[in-house]
């Protein structure tokens, strides 16, 4: 079991997100008021604490939010997760991993910062199966996985 962070949004894609504290998560959306929110498999990202905390031992000013992610995380290791696992957030929200890491076409601000960027190894992206408010302090915990080929 982990813990939500801090809960960011972005109007534009490509830039860094601002931590609001709190959030909607819409089914088959993703965090309202985002611009990487709709009807696609990475509706909303996910990155550790703890990998930012690796940037931040770089010298690197970061924080929640920088690396565009939308729920940053404590205490879960997020990209051990295998695709099909189900997370709760919060109080009601559930969602599905769907996509572990990323393939940066365009070197991010913080690649060229630190010649490094943790969002594409260790970020995780899921879609929203549940909505439900969010925010920062909620828990976050891993309640089953389905596996390919399975039926729910």
């Amino acid at each position: 079991m982990g813990k939500i962070i801090a809960v960011c949004t972005s109007e534009n894609t490509g830039e860094r997100k601002k931590n609001n504290g709190q959030g909607m998560l819409l089914v088959n959306h993703g965090l309202e008021g985002d611009a990487h929110a709709g009807d696609w498999h990475r509706q909303v990202s996910l990155l550790a604490m703890e990998s930012i905390k690796k940037m931040q031992d770089k010298g690197l000013d970061v924080g929640p939010g920088d690396f565009a992610e939308n729920l940053t995380t404590e205490g879960i290791e997020l990209v051990s997760l295998p695709i099909g696992t189900k997370l709760r957030l919060g109080e009601e929200a559930m969602g599905e991993v769907t996509q572990i890491g990323k393939k940066c076409h365009n070197r991010c601000a913080i690649y060229y910062q630190a010649g490094d960027c943790v969002m594409p190894r260790e970020g995780i992206f899921i879609r929203i199966l549940q909505g439900g408010q969010v925010r920062a302090g909620d828990i976050i915990e891993v309640v089953g996985d389905s596996h390919p080929g399975e039926s729910d």
